[in-house]
């Protein structure tokens, strides 16, 4: 017969084996802590109980908890069973909100948003069909530029919730969740087995590819699904046509009735007006002022020859230059040029490839000093001096040296 201590080991041993895989940390009293140092889990029966980020925060002493949990009658552990039970038919489920152990599936959309459209509705509606009363999570991507992503981050996302109230909940406003990559080690560290991503039509290739191809080194799930949210046609009329290309493209031409048709509803002309207009900033145009600007770095899908010829001709997208792919996140050099396409590897070494009309060069947060091409990165170059003294407001610090220098 085996002792108390014996089963004691066992169960601690195959707990400390299941956190193993999922990359967990022991805080040395019964609890398990994931890659960030947030408290995730607690060892139960022998097993890991995942608990969600607000019952970590409610634990005052969550090292207790366990000890506790064993000093309670056989009746009291299963208290939380019913709860968990319940959240599935609850709306407190389709927001992720709450309390006790994640569901087994989690939907995800991640995207740009920048800035968000009628369209993007559409997206969310069906993730949540497909979340099926489970967790769903939408997280906005952080890159922010004058040109593809012209509101910041906030911004976005408190527009966000205007313009999609029922999903407003579900809406991740978090700075680590820079690539589709953030995002899923995260759920695989929550201890979701299964995970759903929503894409247009469009997408659902590329992010089939990637989310599989890495599943088993970053992340661990037993089933992964990429589901389309439905055709998308740019030269349809109403929301399958819409973009936020097409958004970008009436922001600059000053067309805010065609700005207002991209919007729904539940945004009303007083924010819509608002939403032009910080799209309008971002960009750094002036008002009531007609802008000469390449439309094809600003809205790439308007004018697709455009790009083509700068591509071909080498202007831009050249082997070496650091790019983003604007659909997954994922910031990468570029090592071969296809036709109408680019290899790239991330800092990690992991490789994506992506088209042309899908990324852009890199930039820091704005408003950082970085975010520039790379020919204006390079140390002791005219390019590079003329970008410092632009960044530190010095401008006409080589005239005034020029001018007062010894003869």
């Amino acid at each position: 017969m085996k002792s108390f201590f014996q089963f004691l080991n066992e169960a601690q041993s195959q707990a400390s084996m299941q956190a193993r895989k999922l990359n967990l940390k022991s805080d040395g009293h019964g609890g398990w802590l994931d890659s960030r140092g947030n408290f995730v889990a607690t060892t139960e029966d022998g097993k890991l109980n995942f608990v969600d980020k607000k019952q970590a925060k409610q634990q005052d002493e969550p090292t207790a908890q366990p000890k506790a949990a064993q000093a309670q009658p056989k009746a009291e552990p299963k208290k939380p069973a019913p709860q968990a039970a319940q959240k599935k038919g609850t709306k407190e489920v389709e927001t992720g909100a709450a309390p006790g152990e994640t569901t087994e599936t989690l939907t995800v959309a991640f995207g740009r948003f920048n800035p968000p459209t009628v369209g993007h509705g559409k997206l969310l509606s069906a993730a949540q069909k497909a979340a099926e009363g489970q967790d769903l999570k939408i997280y906005p991507s952080r890159s922010q530029d004058p040109k593809k992503n012209p509101l910041d981050p906030d911004m976005k996302v408190s527009f966000m919730k205007k313009m999609f109230p029922d999903f407003a909940e579900n809406i991740v406003n978090d700075d680590d969740m820079r690539s589709i990559f953030n995002v899923l080690t995260t759920a695989d560290e929550q201890g979701y087995r299964n995970v759903n991503i929503i894409v247009g039509s469009d997408r659902q290739a590329e992010f089939e590819n990637l989310a599989t191809k890495y599943n088993g080194d970053l992340y661990n799930f037993e089933n992964i699904r990429v589901i389309s949210a439905g055709v998308r046609d740019a030269d349809a009329e109403g929301v399958e046509g819409m973009s936020a290309s097409k958004m970008r493209k009436a922001v600059i031409d000053n067309d805010f009735d065609a700005f207002r048709r991209g919007t729904p509803k539940e945004l009303d002309d007083g924010d819509t007006q608002a939403l032009f207009d910080a799209v309008r900033q971002g960009m750094k145009l002036k008002a009531k002022k007609k802008e000469v600007t390449e439309m094809w770095e600003i809205a790439p899908k308007c004018d697709p020859r455009g790009l083509r010829d700068n591509y071909v001709s080498g202007r831009i997208f050249n082997l070496g230059d650091i790019v983003e792919n604007l659909n997954t996140g994922l910031i990468g050099k570029i090592i071969r040029r296809g036709t109408n396409h680019l290899i790239c590897v991330t800092e990690e070494n992991f490789m994506f490839k992506a088209w042309i009309r899908d990324v852009m060069e890199a930039v820091a947060n704005y408003s950082g000093p970085s975010g520039v091409p790379a020919k204006q990165r390079e140390i002791g170059t005219d390019a590079h001096r003329e970008y410092a003294m632009r960044m530190t407001g010095t401008a006409g610090i080589k005239n005034f040296i020029n001018k007062y220098k010894k003869k």
